[in-house]
């Protein structure tokens, strides 16, 4: 229990060298889950979970001042928690939220310490200490690796046996709801896909993709290679002297337009 405790901890600590190694998006549900699952013995539920809470945590995206919540450490315990007491996505979507916004608490509280530390970091940068201004960058990184370590090692260690007795007395028809909310995620989640990118120039191939898999029974797949082929045709990437012909034309247009 105790080495899958650190193990877990480990892959919480894994998510946030995500953003130290630039975008490489390892810290989001559907990547941190599966290796949950590969710790806990259950890979094929993992993935699932993974994939849910991916898109229930589709919108916790830093955007100006706004903190998400803290979707690493919620990810991991819920999957790990769902894992460990023979769950399934509904008991992960139940406690992903409420354990992230504890977690984006206790974050906001290590915040004020690392505001101190950004002081010796102006000092540095004004004496010109170049290795000051690199090791308080470092320390505020450490502290926020090792703070999400600890409270996913302490959470699942001693937590165990007290969230599955609270999962046992939560009431059949919420986790019932939970179950049915759960499957109505991945709709949800290409909702807000199509928002950002519905047009249209691009909303008569959605319907095409629609007529395919609906009423001729196209799986998915096919449906996929289809929209890659019209993707090729549409751009020209077959052809590299039409699609040079296309961006210079694109590239006058633009110029036009100022």
């Amino acid at each position: 229990m105790l080495l899958q405790a650190i193990l877990i901890g480990l892959v919480a600590a894994l998510g946030v060298l995500g953003d130290q190694m630039g975008s490489l998006y390892i810290n989001r549900p559907i990547i941190l889950a599966p290796l949950v699952g590969l710790i806990v013995g259950n890979l094929e539920q993992s993935i699932v979970i993974g994939a849910s809470l991916e898109l229930f945590f589709m919108g916790a995206v830093s955007v100006g001042a706004y903190i998400p919540p803290d979707t690493i450490v919620g990810g991991v315990l819920a999957t790990a928690f769902a894992l460990s007491t023979g769950r399934g996505i509904e008991t992960a979507v139940t406690l992903a939220m409420p354990i992230a916004l504890v977690s984006q608490a206790l974050g906001n509280l290590c915040n004020v310490f690392n505001s101190i530390i950004l002081r010796w970091t102006d000092d540095y940068a004004a004496k010109g200490n170049y290795n000051g201004v690199v090791f308080t960058h470092w320390l505020i990184g450490m502290i926020t690796v090792v703070r999400r370590f600890l409270l996913v090692l302490f959470a699942y260690y001693l937590g165990g046996d007290a969230v599955g007795n609270l999962i046992n007395a939560i009431p059949e028809f919420v986790t019932n709801g939970m179950a049915a909310a759960a499957g109505l995620l991945p709709a949800l989640g290409f909702a807000m896909l199509m928002r950002m990118t519905i047009n249209k120039q691009n909303i008569p191939y959605y319907f095409l993709g629609f007529i395919l898999a609906a009423y001729m029974g196209v799986p998915v797949l096919g449906v996929a290679m289809i929209g890659v082929i019209l993707v090729l045709v549409k751009f020209n990437f077959l052809d590299k002297q039409a699609a040079t012909e296309t961006e210079a034309v694109q590239g006058v247009s633009d110029d036009d337009d100022f």
